[in-house]
């Protein structure tokens, strides 16, 4: 069985559209600088250097850099990956300014 690894570095605002992998998963280990990973329906989540996510056969999800940062990661994906629509600059610019809010307090 072949299981791809990629080295993927994203520029400040980047962002891969929504997908879904089925007959397998994917696992990103957080490289470098920071980001975002979210599931359809889930509060997004902040990533910095040494974080793990794991992306569920069939969760819908997106990552990419946030606005003010590079952003890397290891990619470890099974089975095939479907991709969907983008994610819309209303979406992501709101996760950042909830981010900027609550690094305030």
């Amino acid at each position: 069985m072949s299981v791809p690894v990629g080295n993927v570095t994203f520029e400040p605002g980047c962002r891969n559209n929504w997908h879904i992998h089925h007959g397998g998963s994917q696992i990103l280990l957080v490289t470098g600088g920071e980001g975002w990973y979210q599931e359809a329906g889930r509060p997004a989540q902040r990533l910095k250097p040494g974080d793990v996510v794991i992306a569920h056969d069939g969760v819908k999800h997106w990552h990419g850099a946030a606005k003010d940062s590079w952003f890397s990661h290891l990619a470890i994906t099974t089975g095939t990956s479907e991709w969907l629509e983008p994610v819309t600059d209303q979406e992501y610019f709101a996760l950042s300014e909830e981010a900027e809010n609550d690094n305030s307090h």
